[in-house]
């Protein structure tokens, strides 16, 4: 299988080496005689990588237009539009069957050649809103690690690239291929759980003075107290119905929903900062019980918190 990997100037040497280092181990472990990766670039021309290295000896555009495999590994952090020679080479691959990757941001690519048009895609889930914004016929899923059409896959941020590239030794060469490069690389071969896990969620600024504000101020300081919506209106002096409306206008979303998001966020700071039992932490969170709280965790991150704990703290 011939694997070609777009290079552009400012890609990232990480973004480059994923699929060139988990597609390579496939021939360095005897996996497959017939796989073979190379980079290209759009003019055949060396580029130099986001950390000053000078990649050399590159194919040109026609390494992709014979690829069984076509690799977008990411793309320009000002989310460009692609050249129309990018686009057509993207349409042309799906159309004889040749299947397309976007890894990380390289979704924009092909998502801009057409091809996921009416389909799901992911990206980073920090480009997330750009994507929705500029790709209106495509379904953003912003927490899946990937995205596999089995024509057009997109994996989320990064590191998912591994995640993906390991998908696709799993699907080409089976479970046992993944697992022997996986193990080689000294990875898992497969991660539970989505991106959502790995999102930044700062706390959302709540703007001017009056007795909402001062109500989620209070509440972020007694989160393991009972938060109803008739307590936090009651505190307002505000009827419930006013309450709700002015609250949704300050955060942008409902006081019950703001409550779980920041006993989540809380949570999760406890998980990986502090030692105590998920008991412990479920109780000073505000949750009803530990089950409430590992259902309403594993609802929003796609893991356990003993699972997430063990994967940031380790």
């Amino acid at each position: 299988m011939k694997i070609a990997v777009l290079a552009f100037a400012g890609i990232t040497a990480f973004h480059v080496a994923v699929p060139l280092e988990v597609f390579g181990e496939v021939s360095r472990l005897g996996l497959a005689d017939n796989w073979s990766v190379q980079v290209w670039s759009e003019d055949g021309q060396p580029v130099r990588t986001a950390e000053g290295l000078l990649l050399g000896d590159l194919a040109g555009p026609e390494a992709a237009e014979s690829a069984d495999l076509l690799v977008l590994p990411a793309w320009y952090a000002d989310l460009r539009d692609p050249s129309e020679r990018v686009k057509n080479l993207v349409r042309r691959a799906q159309h004889r069957g040749a299947p397309v990757a976007g890894l990380c941001l390289g979704a924009f690519p092909v998502a801009a050649s057409g091809v996921l048009d009416g389909r799901t895609a992911v990206t980073h889930w920090a480009a997330a809103d750009d994507f929705a914004g500029r790709f209106h016929d495509i379904n953003l899923d912003a927490d899946a690690l990937y995205i596999d059409h089995e024509d057009v896959l997109t994996s989320a941020g990064t590191a998912s690239a591994l995640d993906a590239c390991l998908h696709i030794v799993r699907t080409r060469l089976g479970t046992a291929a993944a697992a022997r490069v996986a193990r080689h690389l000294v990875i898992a071969p497969h991660r539970e759980g989505g991106q959502a896990q790995y999102i930044e969620r700062p706390l959302p600024a709540h703007q001017g003075q009056g007795p909402v504000s001062e109500v989620i101020d209070w509440a972020l300081a007694n989160l393991d107290e009972s938060l109803t919506v008739e307590k936090l209106a009651a505190r307002a002096h505000m009827s419930r119905r006013n309450f709700t409306r002015r609250f949704r206008e300050i955060t942008g979303t409902s006081p019950a929903r703001w409550v779980t998001d920041r006993r989540l966020d809380e949570a999760r700071s406890l998980l990986e900062t502090t030692p105590w039992t998920v008991e412990r932490i479920a109780r000073v969170c505000g949750f009803s019980s530990p089950v409430t709280f590992r259902q309403s965790f594993a609802a929003r991150y796609g893991t356990t918190p003993t699972s997430y704990r063990k994967r940031f703290t380790e």
